[in-house]
């Protein structure tokens, strides 16, 4: 009986053995489907490099990239899709532009890890790799439950991504006190903030104070006059920060417009949403200090460096992104026992990357970000 029995046992793990070296000969292949012509192109090879990168750092030669040309374009994109199913691929990197996702649902057997960071009406075989609305403001909460901030606006843009500021919104339960769209047309904006802020009373009321104070027999008459020369307004205001969730000139244009109404960010907090470390913004030092949710600062720079000194060019934002997907989905697959089905992305599971901790849970990936104010022109690290 005991001999029985280990000759059992020896066959178990006779079988366990041959059914790992299997697996571990067997090759992982992950599709990518970026645009390596046509318009965007640059974008594409940018994070090719960088996937190149990532294959050569983890070092495993069963891995197996195959590469499809999406030429930005919806119709090529799917063609190429279904290129990489016939070639027994049911993961891929890619698309990147949100446009391309529309005809990829018919391929529901496949799962693809867009770069975009959109979550809204996309495919159910899409899965968001960017960094959402979501993971930024959840970010940002936990930066007023810091500063014990209490009364915070919101002003989004009319632009295509407020869609996506507002479901963000939604789904973090963020504490706010309102929120407001604005046009970002120059010429209307500067207005809509003086509304906003209640500019024209606050002005007015300086007026009616410096009219008082020259009619009264106050002794320190002058000296209070001179000091209420030096204001712009007096009064108070209803929020103690604002968050401006826009972009580049958009944002700066936002931010001006508050400084025009006295509303600076020695006065309230001034919290915006990702900028990448846009350089532009450590020259406005009017507008510091301001903040903002992030990917780890050193890892980028460490990636940028790495990346010019291979390459002798600097590197895409995106293809930041992309480096991390690659070891993400490596981690994954090693997790679900070398198998690629439907439940890879469903099981509740944490990837330390580059960019920083993802959070995957029912097809869903959240970012973990840090925090950074922008200062004496200079990027600090809050947390």
């Amino acid at each position: 009986m005991k001999i029985l029995l280990k000759i059992i046992i020896f066959l178990v793990l006779l079988n366990i053995i041959i059914f790992e070296e299997l697996y571990a000969k067997e090759k992982i292949k992950i599709g990518l489907l970026i645009p390596i012509s046509g318009n965007q192109s640059n974008i594409g090879n940018s994070v090719l490099k960088s996937v190149r990168m990532a294959i050569n750092k983890i070092d495993n030669s069963n891995i197996e990239i195959l590469l499809k040309d999406t030429k930005n374009d919806p119709l090529k994109t799917f063609k190429s899709a279904k290129e990489l199913k016939e070639e027994g691929v049911k993961i891929v990197i890619g698309p990147i532009f949100n446009k391309n996702l529309i005809y990829l649902e018919e391929l529901e057997e496949m799962i693809f890890l867009s770069l975009t960071n959109k979550n809204i009406n996309k495919p159910k075989n899409i899965i968001s790799a960017g960094i959402n609305a979501s993971s930024q403001i959840n970010t940002i909460i936990k930066f007023q439950k810091l500063n014990k901030i209490e009364r915070t606006i919101f002003l989004i843009p009319n632009a295509n991504f407020k869609d996506e500021i507002e479901n963000g919104i939604s789904k973090s339960k963020i504490k706010l006190k309102y929120t407001h769209f604005y046009n970002t047309d120059p010429t209307l904006l500067t207005k809509q903030i003086e509304k906003i802020t209640n500019y024209s009373i606050r002005k007015q009321n300086l007026k009616d104070e410096i009219n008082r104070v020259e009619k009264s027999n106050d002794s320190n008459k002058i000296k209070i006059l001179e000091r209420l020369k030096k204001k712009d307004t007096i009064g108070g205001i209803n929020f103690d920060s604002v968050i401006i969730g826009d972009f580049d000139e958009g944002l700066k244009s936002v931010a001006t417009s508050l400084l025009y109404t006295d509303v600076s960010p020695k006065r309230v907090y001034y919290i915006t949403l990702n900028q990448w470390f846009d350089k532009s913004l450590l020259n406005e030092i009017t507008l510091h200090p301001i903040y903002f949710p992030s990917i780890n600062k050193n890892n980028y720079d460490e990636f940028y460096e790495d990346y010019k000194k291979i390459y002798n060019e600097e590197p895409n934002q995106l293809s930041f992104l992309s480096y991390d997907l690659v070891g993400l989905v490596y981690y994954l697959i090693y997790k679900n026992n070398y198998k690629i089905n439907e439940k890879i992305f469903y099981k509740e599971n944490k990837f330390k990357g580059k960019i920083g901790i993802f959070e995957i849970n029912k097809n869903t990936i959240n970012h973990v970000l840090n925090f950074y104010k922008v200062e004496k022109k200079e990027f600090k690290k809050i947390f």
